[in-house]
C-alpha cells in the first residue's frame, strides 16, 4: 500500500513511516521545511512539501495514495487562542482530506487522545469531549468517523497523554521541560491522578493495523500503562535531574493546567483483543530513566 502520512518525522510519525516500510508499504510523507524533508527521505519516504494549511498539497497526497495516515498537529499549547488556531488548522485539513477520499474505500486513519471517564479508565466505547478546551478535536474525529457511511474507511486511534521514547515525548516531556526551568519536579494536586502511556514504537505499530484490518467508523486505544500517578513520574523526573519533587500551583501548567489536574486512566483491551496489538518496549517509568540531568 502506498501510504500518505502527515507529521512523518515528529516522535510518533517517524516510529510509524518505519513501521510501514518494514512490512511492505510505501511512505508519501507530508514535510514543512527542507530539514523534515531531508529526513523523510533518509528514512526512506517520499517527500511532499507543505503543511496542514497547504490544502490543496493534501488533497494531492491523499489523491496519489492508497491511504491516509494523518499525525501532524500545531501543539501549541502556549494559550487557549493558540490552541484554538491550530485545531482549526487540523479541523480544515482532515475534511479536505476526507473529502478527497470520499467514494474510494480507501482508509483515512486519524489521531486524537483518550477521553476520560470519571471513577475509571475510559475505553475504546466511550465518546470523545466535543466541548472544553479541546473539544474541537473531538469534533473533527467525529466528522471524519461520520465519512464510513460515504466511502471512507476512517478510523481513530487514540492516544494517551504520554507518547515516550527515551524519555521524551508527551505530558511527561512537558513535566521534564518546566522541572528544568522551574527547579522544581512539580505535579498539580496530590500527584494520585493517573496518565496513560505508550512507547512510541509501540503506538506506531497501532497505526499499521489499524491502516491494514480497522473497519470503518472505528475507534482504537493506543494505550500501554493504564495509569501512572503522575507524583510517580514526577519521582522519576526529579531523582534524574537531581530536583526536589512535590505540588505545585496547577497554573504553573499554564493553559493544561487543568488537564493535568485530572484523573484519566484509559484501558487497551478491546483494541489487543479485536487487532492483536500487544506493547512490547518499555514503560513510561522505565523510559524515563533515560532522561540526562
Amino acid at each position: 500500500m502506498h501510504v500518505f502520512v502527515t507529521g512523518g518525522t515528529g516522535l510518533i510519525g517517524s516510529g510509524v513511516v518505519a513501521e510501514l516500510l518494514g512490512h511492505g508499504h510505501t511512505v508519501l510523507a507530508l514535510t514543512r521545511s527542507d530539514t523534515s524533508a531531508h529526513a523523510a527521505a533518509a528514512a526512506g519516504a517520499e517527500p511532499l512539501r507543505g503543511g496542514l494549511a497547504d490544502l490543496d498539497v493534501l488533497r494531492d497526497g491523499a489523491a496519489r495514495t492508497d491511504g491516509v495516515i494523518h499525525l501532524a498537529f500545531g501543539n501549541d499549547f502556549s494559550s487557549a487562542d493558540a490552541l484554538a488556531k491550530v485545531i482549526a488548522e487540523e479541523t480544515a485539513a482532515l475534511a479536505t482530506l476526507g473529502e478527497q477520499l470520499t467514494g474510494s474505500d480507501r482508509p483515512l486513519v486519524t489521531v486524537s487522545g483518550t477521553p476520560w471517564v470519571p471513577g475509571r479508565p475510559s475505553t475504546e466505547a466511550d465518546p470523545l469531549p466535543t466541548d472544553g478546551l479541546v473539544g474541537g478535536r473531538g469534533r473533527a474525529v467525529m466528522a471524519v468517523l461520520a465519512l464510513a457511511p460515504r466511502g471512507v474507511r476512517s478510523t481513530a486511534v487514540r492516544m494517551p497523554r504520554t507518547v515516550h521514547n527515551e524519555g521524551n515525548g508527551g505530558f511527561a516531556g512537558l513535566l521534564t521541560e518546566i522541572a528544568r526551568r522551574t527547579g522544581v519536579s512539580g505535579y498539580p494536586g496530590d500527584g494520585a491522578q493517573r496518565w496513560p502511556a505508550v512507547h512510541a514504537l509501540d503506538a506506531a505499530v497501532l497505526f499499521r493495523l489499524a491502516l491494514e484490518q480497522a473497519e470503518a467508523g472505528t475507534c482504537w486505544h493506543a494505550v500501554a500503562d493504564e495509569g501512572d500517578a503522575v507524583r510517580d513520574i514526577a519521582a522519576v523526573i526529579g531523582r534524574r535531574l537531581g530536583l526536589p519533587v512535590k505540588a505545585v500551583p496547577e497554573d504553573t501548567f499554564g493553559t493544561l493546567g487543568p488537564v493535568f489536574a485530572t484523573d484519566q486512566p484509559s484501558s487497551s483491551t478491546h483494541t489487543q483483543t479485536v487487532l492483536g496489538w500487544k506493547p512490547t518496549h518499555p514503560s513510561l517509568l522505565d523510559d524515563l530513566e533515560n532522561i540526562q540531568p
